[in-house]
């Protein structure tokens, strides 16, 4: 296992590599000058080409990207056009309203999704199978800003039970914490229900079909026994799949339900960075979010073995 696992994180490395280079020649290649924008629009070529000198931008391009590259691997993103601080400074500020809205979105559609998966599949061609496809459909279609407004009419407006907008720390009281964050997670976590419930639904049912299955119902098993030891448990590997993609997939959304919400993380800052042109900050959170996702999928391969300890051979 541990050939295995060594192998896996090696193989990441070229990845990171690869998308390090595109983050960095993804902003240098724009049309876009940042010393300009900098300057301003009353600003003089002379101007102009002070800070292209003071930013390092009249270098040669491998120079510049040896410069940035040494300063990211010792933690330096170099220093915010806009915010006027450090970068890695500034992501540290905005990283636990991130941290704890996805957090709380996986472990929502976890908890939720994969039962709902479960019990349609045990419950196949009835009623309740075609409820919960029926809301995977319907949560799939409706884009997350949609889902946003709708909530926020519903629990906000309507009824008064929830906060629309703002985040408390958790240092600050986790009362005020988790609920300010029910309603961004709720947004979330409407469409990855609906995806990982249907697709936990599809694993399952195919598994019920073996034979496995009717000598465990035949050794008189209870049902629940037969569904979550027998099931659900061989099923794992590709609902674990889903579950990682999906994973990923959340930091997009991340971005979108911050902004509707208000939230004072990443997603939001990264929407700021790209309004205001501010490449030191965006080449930092797209390196950053290319790197969770680089994460994760290597999490779940590492998962793999310990479901199906096939896999490693």
């Amino acid at each position: 296992m541990a050939g295995y696992i060594l192998r896996r994180v090696l193989s990441t490395l070229p990845v990171l590599a690869i998308v390090a280079v595109l983050v960095f020649l993804m902003l240098r290649l724009t049309p876009s000058d940042p010393a300009a924008i900098i300057a301003g629009d009353y600003a003089n070529p002379q101007q102009i080409e002070l800070i292209r000198e003071r930013l390092g931008l009249n270098e040669p391009i491998l120079k510049q990207f040896i410069i940035w590259i040494g300063g990211v691997l010792q933690g330096d993103f170099g220093e915010s056009f806009f915010y006027k601080k450090q970068v890695a400074e500034l992501i540290g500020e905005r990283l636990e309203p991130t941290l704890s809205l996805s957090l709380l979105t996986i472990l929502l559609v976890v908890m939720i999704a994969v039962p709902l998966g479960v019990i349609a599949a045990h419950n196949h061609g009835t009623w309740i199978d075609r409820l919960v496809m029926g809301f995977s459909v319907l949560g799939f279609s409706i884009p997350v800003f949609v889902v946003g407004y709708i909530l926020i009419y519903v629990f906000a407006v309507t009824l008064d039970w929830l906060p629309v907008q703002g985040y408390q720390r958790i240092r600050d009281g986790v009362g005020g914490w988790l609920l300010r964050l029910i309603l961004p997670s709720m947004t979330l976590s409407v469409v990855f229900i609906a995806f990982i419930a249907r697709m936990t639904r599809t694993s399952v049912l195919e598994v019920l079909n073996e034979d496995y299955i009717r000598t465990a119902r035949a050794k008189g098993q209870t049902e629940m026994k037969v569904l979550v030891r027998h099931a659900l448990a061989n099923a794992a590997v590709p609902i674990l799949t889903i579950i990682g993609l999906t994973v990923a997939i959340l930091i997009g959304g991340v971005v979108v339900t911050e902004s509707v919400y208000t939230l004072p993380g990443l997603g939001l800052l990264t929407v700021d960075a790209v309004l205001a042109r501010d490449y030191p900050t965006i080449q930092a959170v797209i390196l950053l979010f290319s790197f969770a996702y680089v994460l994760i999928n290597l999490l779940v391969d590492v998962a793999y073995t310990f479901l199906d300890p096939r896999i490693r051979y």
